[in-house]
Protein backbone atom coordinates (compact mmCIF):
# COMPACT_ATOMS: atom_id res chain seq x y z
CA UNK A 1 0.00 0.00 0.00
CA UNK A 2 3.19 2.40 -0.04
CA UNK A 3 3.42 3.19 -3.34
CA UNK A 4 -0.26 4.36 -3.66
CA UNK A 5 0.50 6.48 -1.28
CA UNK A 6 3.90 7.65 -2.71
CA UNK A 7 1.82 8.11 -6.21
CA UNK A 8 -1.08 9.63 -4.27
CA UNK A 9 1.24 12.88 -3.54
CA UNK A 10 1.80 12.85 -6.86
CA UNK A 11 -1.42 13.10 -8.24
CA UNK A 12 -3.53 14.70 -4.95
CA UNK A 13 -6.24 15.82 -7.24
CA UNK A 14 -7.33 13.11 -9.35
CA UNK A 15 -7.09 10.89 -6.37
CA UNK A 16 -9.60 12.90 -3.93
CA UNK A 17 -11.94 13.13 -6.89
CA UNK A 18 -12.04 8.97 -7.65
CA UNK A 19 -12.24 9.26 -3.32
CA UNK A 20 -15.41 11.11 -3.33
CA UNK A 21 -17.25 9.87 -6.64
CA UNK A 22 -16.48 6.29 -5.26
CA UNK A 23 -17.71 6.69 -1.61
CA UNK A 24 -15.58 4.40 -0.60
CA UNK A 25 -11.49 3.03 -0.39
CA UNK A 26 -10.09 2.36 -3.60
CA UNK A 27 -6.94 0.16 -4.68
CA UNK A 28 -5.30 -0.36 -7.86
CA UNK A 29 -7.81 -2.43 -10.38
CA UNK A 30 -7.00 -5.91 -11.48
CA UNK A 31 -8.71 -4.66 -14.74
CA UNK A 32 -6.20 -4.11 -17.70
CA UNK A 33 -8.85 -1.38 -19.12
CA UNK A 34 -9.59 0.14 -15.70
CA UNK A 35 -5.68 0.81 -15.12
CA UNK A 36 -4.95 2.24 -18.14
CA UNK A 37 -8.08 4.59 -17.71
CA UNK A 38 -6.58 5.45 -14.29
CA UNK A 39 -2.81 6.13 -15.83
CA UNK A 40 -4.18 8.31 -18.47
CA UNK A 41 -6.21 10.56 -15.22
CA UNK A 42 -3.39 10.63 -13.25
CA UNK A 43 -0.70 11.39 -15.79
CA UNK A 44 -3.35 14.50 -16.68
CA UNK A 45 -3.11 15.79 -13.40
CA UNK A 46 0.50 15.52 -13.17
CA UNK A 47 0.59 18.26 -16.00
CA UNK A 48 1.83 21.72 -15.68
CA UNK A 49 1.28 24.72 -17.74
CA UNK A 50 4.44 26.92 -17.81
CA UNK A 51 4.06 29.94 -19.86
CA UNK A 52 6.24 30.00 -23.12
CA UNK A 53 7.53 33.29 -23.76
CA UNK A 54 7.04 36.72 -23.41
CA UNK A 55 5.62 39.13 -26.58
CA UNK A 56 6.23 43.14 -26.58
CA UNK A 57 2.90 45.24 -27.01
CA UNK A 58 2.54 46.99 -29.81
CA UNK A 59 0.18 50.53 -29.86
CA UNK A 60 -2.78 50.15 -31.86
CA UNK A 61 -2.92 51.81 -35.20
CA UNK A 62 -6.06 54.01 -35.55
CA UNK A 63 -9.36 53.03 -35.41
CA UNK A 64 -7.93 49.13 -34.56
CA UNK A 65 -8.45 47.50 -31.15
CA UNK A 66 -12.61 47.48 -30.33
CA UNK A 67 -12.57 47.85 -26.47
CA UNK A 68 -16.51 46.55 -26.51
CA UNK A 69 -17.23 44.78 -23.55
CA UNK A 70 -14.52 46.64 -21.99
CA UNK A 71 -11.60 44.78 -24.28
CA UNK A 72 -8.25 45.59 -23.25
CA UNK A 73 -5.72 47.16 -25.87
CA UNK A 74 -1.88 46.14 -26.08
CA UNK A 75 0.60 49.10 -24.94
CA UNK A 76 3.57 49.99 -26.32
CA UNK A 77 6.84 48.59 -25.10
CA UNK A 78 4.72 46.57 -22.26
CA UNK A 79 5.71 42.67 -22.69
CA UNK A 80 2.79 40.13 -22.11
CA UNK A 81 3.28 36.37 -21.07
CA UNK A 82 2.36 33.39 -23.75
CA UNK A 83 0.97 30.20 -23.04
CA UNK A 84 0.42 27.43 -25.45
CA UNK A 85 -1.54 25.20 -22.06
CA UNK A 86 -3.94 25.32 -19.90
CA UNK A 87 -4.43 23.83 -16.65
CA UNK A 88 -5.06 20.29 -15.96
CA UNK A 89 -8.76 19.58 -16.90
CA UNK A 90 -10.95 17.63 -13.82
CA UNK A 91 -14.71 17.13 -12.99
CA UNK A 92 -14.99 20.65 -12.14
CA UNK A 93 -12.33 22.83 -13.89
CA UNK A 94 -11.64 26.61 -12.06
CA UNK A 95 -11.44 29.25 -14.71
CA UNK A 96 -12.28 32.76 -15.10
CA UNK A 97 -15.64 33.88 -17.47
CA UNK A 98 -14.85 36.70 -19.53
CA UNK A 99 -17.21 38.26 -21.95
CA UNK A 100 -17.33 38.39 -26.15
CA UNK A 101 -19.49 39.86 -29.06
CA UNK A 102 -19.08 36.69 -31.82
CA UNK A 103 -20.71 38.82 -33.84
CA UNK A 104 -19.84 39.95 -36.92
CA UNK A 105 -17.95 43.73 -36.11
CA UNK A 106 -17.51 42.98 -32.36
CA UNK A 107 -14.83 42.50 -30.48
CA UNK A 108 -14.11 39.64 -31.39
CA UNK A 109 -12.59 40.09 -34.31
CA UNK A 110 -13.22 37.54 -37.32
CA UNK A 111 -15.63 34.65 -37.79
CA UNK A 112 -15.17 31.64 -35.44
CA UNK A 113 -12.39 29.28 -35.87
CA UNK A 114 -14.50 26.40 -35.48
CA UNK A 115 -17.04 26.90 -38.22
CA UNK A 116 -15.78 30.11 -40.23
CA UNK A 117 -19.24 31.71 -39.27
CA UNK A 118 -20.43 34.72 -36.85
CA UNK A 119 -22.45 34.17 -33.77
CA UNK A 120 -25.60 35.95 -31.93
CA UNK A 121 -25.13 37.65 -28.85
CA UNK A 122 -27.97 35.39 -28.00
CA UNK A 123 -26.97 32.33 -27.96
CA UNK A 124 -24.73 30.99 -25.37
CA UNK A 125 -21.54 29.92 -26.95
CA UNK A 126 -17.71 29.81 -25.94
CA UNK A 127 -13.93 30.55 -27.18
CA UNK A 128 -11.30 28.45 -25.19
CA UNK A 129 -8.06 29.33 -24.16
CA UNK A 130 -5.41 27.78 -26.43
CA UNK A 131 -4.84 24.59 -23.96
CA UNK A 132 -8.07 23.89 -23.48
CA UNK A 133 -9.47 24.53 -27.11
CA UNK A 134 -6.93 21.47 -28.19
CA UNK A 135 -5.95 22.47 -31.77
CA UNK A 136 -10.17 22.66 -32.45
CA UNK A 137 -10.63 19.06 -30.94
CA UNK A 138 -13.21 20.79 -28.25
CA UNK A 139 -14.57 22.21 -31.34
CA UNK A 140 -18.77 22.01 -30.94
CA UNK A 141 -18.63 20.07 -27.87
CA UNK A 142 -20.71 21.24 -25.14
CA UNK A 143 -19.15 22.49 -21.63
CA UNK A 144 -21.17 23.12 -18.56
CA UNK A 145 -20.55 26.51 -16.96
CA UNK A 146 -21.12 26.69 -13.34
CA UNK A 147 -21.20 29.98 -11.78
CA UNK A 148 -22.95 32.46 -9.39
CA UNK A 149 -25.08 29.40 -7.77
CA UNK A 150 -26.34 28.67 -12.04
CA UNK A 151 -25.40 25.98 -14.72
CA UNK A 152 -25.78 26.72 -18.29
CA UNK A 153 -24.80 24.59 -20.94
CA UNK A 154 -22.65 26.07 -24.02
CA UNK A 155 -21.03 24.89 -27.42
CA UNK A 156 -17.12 25.72 -28.43
CA UNK A 157 -16.92 27.24 -31.09
CA UNK A 158 -13.58 29.25 -31.07
CA UNK A 159 -9.99 29.78 -29.49
CA UNK A 160 -9.05 32.29 -26.91
CA UNK A 161 -5.62 32.37 -28.10
CA UNK A 162 -3.01 32.23 -25.29
CA UNK A 163 -0.27 32.56 -27.87
CA UNK A 164 0.01 35.22 -29.70
CA UNK A 165 -1.43 38.83 -29.29
CA UNK A 166 -1.12 42.81 -30.13
CA UNK A 167 -1.27 42.20 -33.89
CA UNK A 168 -3.74 42.81 -37.01
CA UNK A 169 -5.13 39.63 -36.64
CA UNK A 170 -5.66 39.82 -32.43
CA UNK A 171 -7.10 43.67 -33.10
CA UNK A 172 -4.63 44.98 -31.42
CA UNK A 173 -5.50 43.13 -27.63
CA UNK A 174 -2.82 40.68 -25.58
CA UNK A 175 -2.73 36.80 -25.57
CA UNK A 176 -5.29 35.61 -23.48
CA UNK A 177 -4.28 34.40 -20.40
CA UNK A 178 -4.63 30.18 -20.40
CA UNK A 179 -8.22 29.96 -18.33
CA UNK A 180 -10.07 31.60 -19.68
CA UNK A 181 -13.60 31.11 -21.13
CA UNK A 182 -15.21 33.74 -23.22
CA UNK A 183 -18.44 33.77 -23.29
CA UNK A 184 -21.39 35.26 -25.58
CA UNK A 185 -24.26 37.75 -23.31
CA UNK A 186 -26.30 34.69 -23.13
CA UNK A 187 -23.97 32.69 -21.21
CA UNK A 188 -23.68 35.66 -18.53
CA UNK A 189 -27.37 36.28 -18.70
CA UNK A 190 -28.34 32.43 -18.10
CA UNK A 191 -26.09 32.31 -15.26
CA UNK A 192 -28.05 35.05 -13.79
CA UNK A 193 -25.57 37.92 -13.55
CA UNK A 194 -26.37 41.55 -13.07
CA UNK A 195 -25.25 43.19 -16.49
CA UNK A 196 -23.73 46.10 -14.75
CA UNK A 197 -21.07 42.98 -13.04
CA UNK A 198 -20.31 41.35 -17.06
CA UNK A 199 -16.97 41.12 -17.64
CA UNK A 200 -14.76 38.62 -15.38
CA UNK A 201 -16.71 35.74 -12.72
CA UNK A 202 -14.53 33.02 -11.45
CA UNK A 203 -16.39 29.77 -12.43
CA UNK A 204 -15.75 26.07 -12.77
CA UNK A 205 -16.55 24.14 -16.01
CA UNK A 206 -17.29 20.79 -16.76
CA UNK A 207 -15.86 18.79 -19.51
CA UNK A 208 -18.01 15.78 -21.20
CA UNK A 209 -14.65 14.09 -22.27
CA UNK A 210 -13.07 13.99 -18.41
CA UNK A 211 -16.86 12.51 -16.97
CA UNK A 212 -16.94 9.96 -19.44
CA UNK A 213 -13.13 8.91 -18.52
CA UNK A 214 -14.35 8.95 -14.63
CA UNK A 215 -17.30 7.25 -15.28
CA UNK A 216 -15.91 4.31 -17.07
CA UNK A 217 -13.08 4.05 -14.54
CA UNK A 218 -15.85 3.68 -11.82
CA UNK A 219 -17.50 0.66 -13.69
CA UNK A 220 -13.95 -1.15 -13.87
CA UNK A 221 -12.73 -0.19 -10.57
CA UNK A 222 -12.21 -3.36 -8.20
CA UNK A 223 -12.06 -1.60 -4.84
CA UNK A 224 -10.12 -3.38 -1.94
CA UNK A 225 -12.53 -3.02 0.85
CA UNK A 226 -11.58 -2.72 4.24
CA UNK A 227 -12.85 -5.78 5.26
CA UNK A 228 -10.73 -7.35 3.01
CA UNK A 229 -7.69 -5.35 4.23
CA UNK A 230 -8.70 -6.52 7.90
CA UNK A 231 -8.48 -9.92 7.15
CA UNK A 232 -5.18 -9.93 4.94
CA UNK A 233 -3.19 -11.82 7.33
CA UNK A 234 -6.12 -14.95 7.01
CA UNK A 235 -6.43 -14.93 3.14
CA UNK A 236 -2.71 -14.21 2.29
CA UNK A 237 -2.41 -16.43 -0.66
CA UNK A 238 -6.12 -15.26 -1.78
CA UNK A 239 -4.41 -11.31 -1.80
CA UNK A 240 -0.46 -12.51 -3.32
CA UNK A 241 -1.98 -12.05 -6.81
CA UNK A 242 -3.55 -9.29 -6.69
CA UNK A 243 -0.96 -7.41 -4.32
CA UNK A 244 1.66 -8.16 -7.18
CA UNK A 245 0.10 -6.81 -9.91
CA UNK A 246 -0.89 -3.88 -7.51
CA UNK A 247 2.50 -3.48 -7.43
CA UNK A 248 3.47 -3.68 -10.66
CA UNK A 249 0.85 -1.57 -12.30
CA UNK A 250 1.70 1.21 -9.28
CA UNK A 251 5.37 0.87 -10.28
CA UNK A 252 4.49 1.12 -13.71
CA UNK A 253 2.73 4.43 -13.12
CA UNK A 254 4.89 5.98 -11.54
CA UNK A 255 7.34 5.36 -14.34
CA UNK A 256 5.28 6.64 -16.71
CA UNK A 257 4.47 10.22 -15.09
CA UNK A 258 8.29 10.46 -14.36
CA UNK A 259 9.34 9.81 -17.99
CA UNK A 260 6.37 12.11 -19.24
CA UNK A 261 7.70 14.62 -16.56
CA UNK A 262 10.95 14.70 -17.93
CA UNK A 263 10.87 13.60 -22.16
CA UNK A 264 7.34 16.19 -22.07
CA UNK A 265 8.92 18.18 -24.96
CA UNK A 266 10.15 15.26 -27.09
CA UNK A 267 6.89 13.38 -26.63
CA UNK A 268 5.10 17.00 -28.11
CA UNK A 269 3.43 16.56 -31.70
CA UNK A 270 3.05 18.93 -34.06
CA UNK A 271 -0.06 19.41 -35.97
CA UNK A 272 -0.79 21.79 -38.37
CA UNK A 273 -3.27 24.70 -36.42
CA UNK A 274 -5.02 25.91 -39.44
CA UNK A 275 -5.22 27.41 -42.54
CA UNK A 276 -5.60 31.59 -44.22
CA UNK A 277 -6.32 32.29 -47.50
CA UNK A 278 -4.02 34.17 -49.72
CA UNK A 279 -4.38 37.80 -50.44
CA UNK A 280 -2.93 39.17 -53.68
CA UNK A 281 -0.27 41.81 -53.00
CA UNK A 282 -1.55 45.47 -53.57
CA UNK A 283 1.51 47.04 -55.35
CA UNK A 284 4.97 47.56 -54.53
CA UNK A 285 4.02 45.18 -52.12
CA UNK A 286 6.00 41.32 -51.31
CA UNK A 287 9.77 42.33 -51.54
CA UNK A 288 10.59 39.36 -53.96
CA UNK A 289 15.09 39.77 -52.83
CA UNK A 290 16.28 36.07 -52.46
CA UNK A 291 13.14 34.84 -54.55
CA UNK A 292 10.89 35.08 -51.71
CA UNK A 293 7.06 33.49 -52.26
CA UNK A 294 4.09 36.31 -52.59
CA UNK A 295 0.50 34.76 -51.32
CA UNK A 296 -2.06 34.22 -54.36
CA UNK A 297 -4.86 35.15 -54.40
CA UNK A 298 -7.50 32.55 -52.95
CA UNK A 299 -4.93 30.00 -52.20
CA UNK A 300 -5.05 27.98 -48.59
CA UNK A 301 -1.94 27.81 -46.64
CA UNK A 302 -0.92 25.97 -43.80
CA UNK A 303 -0.29 27.28 -39.69
CA UNK A 304 1.45 26.28 -37.16
CA UNK A 305 1.47 27.26 -33.81
CA UNK A 306 4.44 24.64 -33.20
CA UNK A 307 7.86 23.02 -34.57
CA UNK A 308 8.83 19.36 -34.53
CA UNK A 309 10.59 18.81 -31.61
CA UNK A 310 13.88 19.96 -30.37
CA UNK A 311 16.41 17.17 -29.87
CA UNK A 312 20.62 17.79 -29.73
CA UNK A 313 20.71 17.76 -34.02
CA UNK A 314 17.57 18.97 -35.04
CA UNK A 315 16.74 18.73 -38.54
CA UNK A 316 15.55 21.80 -40.32
CA UNK A 317 15.55 23.44 -43.68
CA UNK A 318 17.43 26.71 -43.76
CA UNK A 319 16.04 29.46 -46.03
CA UNK A 320 18.06 32.91 -46.67
CA UNK A 321 16.62 36.13 -45.79
CA UNK A 322 17.78 39.68 -45.03
CA UNK A 323 17.65 41.34 -42.42
CA UNK A 324 18.44 44.49 -43.49
CA UNK A 325 16.56 47.35 -43.72
CA UNK A 326 14.92 47.44 -47.30
CA UNK A 327 15.29 43.78 -47.62
CA UNK A 328 13.25 40.80 -47.76
CA UNK A 329 12.63 40.53 -44.07
CA UNK A 330 10.63 43.41 -43.68
CA UNK A 331 10.27 45.32 -40.68
CA UNK A 332 13.68 45.32 -37.54
CA UNK A 333 14.40 42.04 -35.83
CA UNK A 334 11.71 41.27 -33.39
CA UNK A 335 14.49 40.70 -30.37
CA UNK A 336 15.74 43.71 -30.26
CA UNK A 337 14.33 45.84 -32.31
CA UNK A 338 17.10 46.57 -35.26
CA UNK A 339 18.36 45.29 -37.92
CA UNK A 340 20.92 43.42 -39.31
CA UNK A 341 23.54 43.21 -41.89
CA UNK A 342 23.71 40.33 -44.12
CA UNK A 343 27.77 40.35 -43.32
CA UNK A 344 26.36 39.38 -39.71
CA UNK A 345 25.20 35.41 -39.08
CA UNK A 346 21.96 35.60 -37.66
CA UNK A 347 18.90 33.97 -37.89
CA UNK A 348 15.31 33.70 -37.29
CA UNK A 349 13.04 30.62 -36.42
CA UNK A 350 9.57 29.00 -36.80
CA UNK A 351 7.49 29.88 -34.38
CA UNK A 352 7.08 27.05 -32.42
CA UNK A 353 11.06 26.94 -32.15
CA UNK A 354 11.25 30.77 -31.79
CA UNK A 355 9.13 30.07 -28.22
CA UNK A 356 8.06 33.30 -27.77
CA UNK A 357 10.85 34.65 -27.78
CA UNK A 358 12.57 32.38 -25.44
CA UNK A 359 15.73 31.77 -27.75
CA UNK A 360 16.11 35.70 -28.58
CA UNK A 361 19.70 36.55 -28.77
CA UNK A 362 20.90 33.30 -27.89
CA UNK A 363 23.46 31.19 -30.00
CA UNK A 364 22.55 28.07 -32.26
CA UNK A 365 24.74 26.13 -34.21
CA UNK A 366 23.68 24.88 -37.40
CA UNK A 367 25.41 22.36 -39.38
CA UNK A 368 25.23 21.53 -43.02
CA UNK A 369 27.02 20.75 -46.41
CA UNK A 370 30.14 19.22 -44.43
CA UNK A 371 30.55 22.59 -41.98
CA UNK A 372 29.31 24.07 -38.67
CA UNK A 373 28.03 27.61 -37.57
CA UNK A 374 26.99 29.45 -35.15
CA UNK A 375 24.49 32.41 -35.39
CA UNK A 376 22.66 34.31 -33.58
CA UNK A 377 18.63 34.40 -33.32
CA UNK A 378 17.32 37.45 -33.62
CA UNK A 379 13.58 36.68 -35.17
CA UNK A 380 10.81 34.52 -35.86
CA UNK A 381 9.50 33.03 -38.82
CA UNK A 382 6.35 33.42 -38.38
CA UNK A 383 4.41 30.01 -38.97
CA UNK A 384 1.21 31.16 -37.55
CA UNK A 385 0.35 34.15 -39.85
CA UNK A 386 0.68 35.48 -43.22
CA UNK A 387 -0.52 37.31 -46.37
CA UNK A 388 -0.80 40.39 -45.09
CA UNK A 389 0.59 43.98 -44.39
CA UNK A 390 2.24 42.84 -41.32
CA UNK A 391 4.33 40.07 -43.49
CA UNK A 392 4.61 41.74 -46.64
CA UNK A 393 2.31 39.47 -48.46
CA UNK A 394 4.56 36.71 -47.69
CA UNK A 395 2.90 33.16 -47.32
CA UNK A 396 3.20 31.78 -43.20
CA UNK A 397 6.77 30.22 -42.32
CA UNK A 398 6.77 26.22 -42.05
CA UNK A 399 7.21 24.94 -38.89
CA UNK A 400 10.81 23.65 -39.49
CA UNK A 401 12.91 26.88 -40.87
CA UNK A 402 16.19 28.58 -39.72
CA UNK A 403 15.55 31.65 -42.29
CA UNK A 404 19.25 33.23 -42.30
CA UNK A 405 21.19 35.74 -43.39
CA UNK A 406 23.84 35.92 -46.62
CA UNK A 407 26.95 35.13 -43.80
CA UNK A 408 25.46 31.83 -42.39
CA UNK A 409 24.96 30.57 -45.64
CA UNK A 410 28.68 31.81 -46.86
CA UNK A 411 29.99 30.18 -43.68
CA UNK A 412 28.78 26.78 -44.83
CA UNK A 413 30.45 27.11 -47.92
CA UNK A 414 27.72 27.10 -50.05
CA UNK A 415 27.95 28.59 -53.57
CA UNK A 416 25.80 31.37 -54.57
CA UNK A 417 24.23 29.66 -57.10
CA UNK A 418 22.67 27.08 -55.08
CA UNK A 419 21.53 29.60 -51.69
CA UNK A 420 17.79 29.05 -51.22
CA UNK A 421 16.73 25.68 -49.36
CA UNK A 422 19.21 23.19 -47.98
CA UNK A 423 18.41 20.75 -45.75
CA UNK A 424 20.56 21.20 -41.85
CA UNK A 425 20.92 20.45 -38.26
CA UNK A 426 20.91 22.78 -35.98
CA UNK A 427 21.31 22.83 -32.10
CA UNK A 428 21.43 25.62 -28.95
CA UNK A 429 24.76 26.42 -28.97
Amino acid sequence: MMMITTISHRVPKTLSVLQKLSGKPWGFPKATGASWILLGLMLDACKTCKPSGKIKGKKPPKHKCNQDHGSDCCESGKYYTTYKCSPPVTARTKAVLTINGFGKGDDGGGPSECDGKFHSDDTPIVALSTGWFSNMKRCFHNITIHGNGRSVGAMVVDECDSTMGCDDEHDYQPPCPNNIVDASKAVWKALGVPEDDWGEMEIKCTFLAFLLKLNLYKHLLHPISASKIQSFNTNLNKYRAEMKSLKIVAIFALSIILAAQTLEGRLQSCNPSGKIRGKKPPPGQCNQENDSDCCKQGKLYTTYKCSPPVSGSTKAVLTINSFQKGGDGGGPSECDNQYHSDDTPVVALSTGWYSGGSRCLNNVTISGNGRSVTAMVVDECDSTMGCDDDHDYQPPCPNNIVDASKAVWKALGVPEGDWGDLDITWSDA
